[in-house]
């Protein structure tokens, strides 16, 4: 479990300075579209070379839901909010979604949402606040979108977790992309989306989303979430933009200051707050 939610930091926490750069050369929602319609076709090759079967009929109504929730409205939410604010700011916005995730998951799943855990989660986002360096926000209603982004992919982790815990890994990740990529695809089809600017950086952009950031690391997300508790799995995300500050730390040579060290260190408490809350229960 802590080698998958390791991947994910370490894909996740790098992407979102990805997704930015991809800004520059595709409109956000054709941008999401390249990426999952990339991550759809590696996972159905995949899930032919492996001779993986099209979903029970019972699930997939589930797994169209959670495809269109997580992948296509989530992040497009992202891509949107990040013509606006900037990446550090979308992040924090965005990791709000383990907030929601408790909530609901109070009162779907038996979760309980106890002051320590919310004040764990609280201490978390703001870590992620000082971590990032932030002032404010300019753009209210691009943060608003991004926002209702996080509470969509809250809404999609609770669906997973009753609905999707007992089928294959494999196959709900691939007709989750599948479906997501559908729709996308329709969508840029008939509503006017505007030019890519084809270049190598931006290849690199698709070939990295396509293949990491979504047929990868989401068919490690749905792993870790039917696993362990809902509200558990969405905290330790909070560790992938440590991981991405971290890079740019040691790969670009950017300055590490004390508000870095403390924002980590308020993340990390957050988090061992809510991961020891779950083990007392």
């Amino acid at each position: 479990m802590l080698r998958a939610l390791a991947i994910i930091w370490l894909i996740w926490g790098l992407n979102w300075v990805v997704m930015k750069t991809a800004n520059t050369y595709f409109p956000p929602i054709l941008f999401v579209t390249w990426r999952f319609g990339t991550g759809a076709l590696i996972l159905l090759a995949f899930a032919y070379w492996r001779k993986i079967p099209f979903p029970d009929k019972k699930f997939l109504p589930w797994i169209v839901l959670t495809g269109i929730l997580m992948l296509v409205l989530n992040n497009i939410a992202a891509q949107i909010g990040m013509q606006s604010i900037s990446a550090g700011m979308a992040a924090v916005l965005n990791y709000t979604a383990p907030l929601w995730t408790a909530i609901l998951a109070h009162f779907t799943l038996n979760e309980r949402l106890t002051r320590l855990k919310c004040f764990g989660i609280f201490l978390a986002i703001v870590g992620l606040y000082v971590l990032m360096g932030l002032q404010g926000v300019d753009d209210l209603g691009a943060a608003f979108i991004i926002i209702l982004g996080a509470m969509i992919m809250g809404v999609s982790n609770i669906i997973v977790k009753l609905k999707l815990s007992k089928s294959n890994m494999v196959q709900l990740t691939t007709w989750q992309m599948v479906f997501a990529a559908i729709v996308l695809v329709g969508y840029s089809s008939l509503v006017p989306q505007g030019e890519i600017n084809w270049c190598l950086p931006a290849v690199l952009c698709v070939i990295y989303n396509g293949a990491l950031a979504s047929a990868l690391a989401f068919f490690l997300w749905n792993y870790v979430l039917t696993h362990i508790e809902a509200s558990t799995a969405s905290i330790a995300t909070l560790v992938a933009p440590v991981v991405g500050v971290l890079g740019g730390v040691f790969i670009l040579g950017e300055p590490f200051t004390v508000q870095i060290v403390i924002g980590i260190i308020l993340i990390f408490a957050g988090i061992l707050i809510v991961v020891k809350k779950r083990g007392a229960k």
